[in-house]
């Protein structure tokens, strides 16, 4: 058997216990307890690997604390910086863990966040410890880096991502596999747009017309807002949210609306974008106007040359290691958009194979855990042992 797998297989029982630890804690954005204690076990893992570590605070714009960023950094014989990208936050709410216990069936495990991503940032530091094992350390530098606010959007992470992309020659990120195995080579870029539009209230039976109906004009911004989708190739425009006035004797005074917009090609983002800020700034009732804001904007990430070179070299170390290697592009950004936006050579989708992510029904397959810390593992040294990615 191939060192990197039999190597992967003794990490294994390990892999397991941790998993179960770290989906038995709520880690949610915004939950610090949580937060902290995930970063607490894997800051104790890493250093008993020989890691150095350091953790960063971070806040959203409004100075609100996210957590920690862990960095952890491990110093090899060879010229290039590689860094390993995962996050330790999930989508669910305190209280989801006790729910829905970790739990395996079939040689799946289930639990929140079991996939998205406290399965690949294990993977992530499986495959440092088998490179460590087996004596490798061909790289300048190794990075693993998890954040805490990946899920919505890395407001508080983007300056630190920003910098390690920068002086990162690959930057290789633990999102799990698809659930086909694909690996991911490109995202699409998004941006959250929150609408607020404000009109005058009145009494809906004596002066109707005093009034101006922000929900009116919601309205009508909705229909015109849906008619974008379709008009770029592959620009999806969602009003996910719309709320607007109180009581049904009142013309509202007031509406809110959460949109989110999605785009293959940086062109199209910024022509979408562009669009929406028009029709915003023309409500369609008299004596309305309306403002946006644009939350944790995120730009498409496209496969480039280093991007694709990271692809064949994947594909080698598979077909070593007896892997079919395929890779895909995916609607849902990630921390790799950011970091590719830094400079960084980008390839996603390292962890194990899962699914069904943001569901209760998020699942991990344990049998692909070994294989793929092997398939991470070998990329990282043929990465090291490259003069050029």
């Amino acid at each position: 058997m191939d060192p990197l797998l039999t190597a992967a297989g003794d990490r294994l029982a390990a892999y397991h216990e941790r998993l179960a630890q770290l989906v038995g804690i709520d880690s949610g954005s915004g939950h610090l307890d949580g937060l902290r204690e995930v970063a607490d076990l894997v800051q104790t893992w890493c250093l008993t690997a020989g890691l150095a570590v350091e953790r960063e605070p971070v806040t959203d714009p409004s100075g609100t604390p996210l957590g920690d960023v862990l960095i952890a950094r491990r110093r090899g014989h060879g010229g290039r910086r590689i860094l390993l990208a995962g996050h330790l936050d999930t989508v669910f709410p305190p209280g989801t863990a006790a729910a829905r216990p970790f739990r395996v069936q079939d040689g799946r495990a289930y639990g929140p966040g079991v996939s998205d991503d406290k399965g690949g940032v294990l993977a992530g530091l499986a495959a440092i410890e088998v490179l460590a094992t087996l004596g490798r350390a061909e790289y300048g530098e190794l990075i693993l880096v998890c954040t805490p606010d990946e899920e919505i959007g890395s407001p508080g992470s983007r300056a630190v991502l920003r910098t390690l992309g920068a002086e990162a020659d690959v930057a290789l990120c633990l999102e799990c596999a698809r659930d086909n195995g694909d690996l991911v080579s490109a995202r699409k870029g998004v941006a959250d747009v929150e609408i607020t539009l404000r009109g005058r209230a009145a009494h809906a039976g004596i002066e109707p017309e005093r009034g101006a109906s922000a929900l009116l004009a919601a309205a009508r911004l909705t229909i015109a807002l849906d008619a974008l989708n379709g008009r770029w190739p592959g620009v999806t425009v969602n009003i996910g949210h719309l709320h607007a006035g109180d009581r049904p004797n009142v013309i509202a005074d007031r509406a809110r609306m959460l949109v989110d917009l999605r785009a293959w090609r940086p062109g199209e983002y910024d022509a979408a974008l562009a669009e929406i800020r028009r029709l915003v700034a023309a409500p369609t009732v008299s004596g309305v106007d309306a403002d946006l804001a644009v939350h944790a904007p995120t730009p498409p990430w496209q496969t480039g040359p280093g991007g694709h070179r990271l692809i064949e070299l994947a594909e080698k170390v598979g077909a070593e290691l007896g892997l079919s290697v395929s890779h895909t592009a995916t609607g849902g950004c990630a921390d790799a958009n950011l970091l590719a936006e830094a400079g960084a050579a980008v390839l996603d989708g390292l962890g194990p194979v899962g699914g069904a992510d943001h569901s209760p029904s998020e699942w991990l397959d344990l049998n692909s855990v070994v294989p793929r810390t092997a398939l991470l593992a070998g990329l990282i040294g043929m990465v090291g042992r490259e003069r050029d990615a």
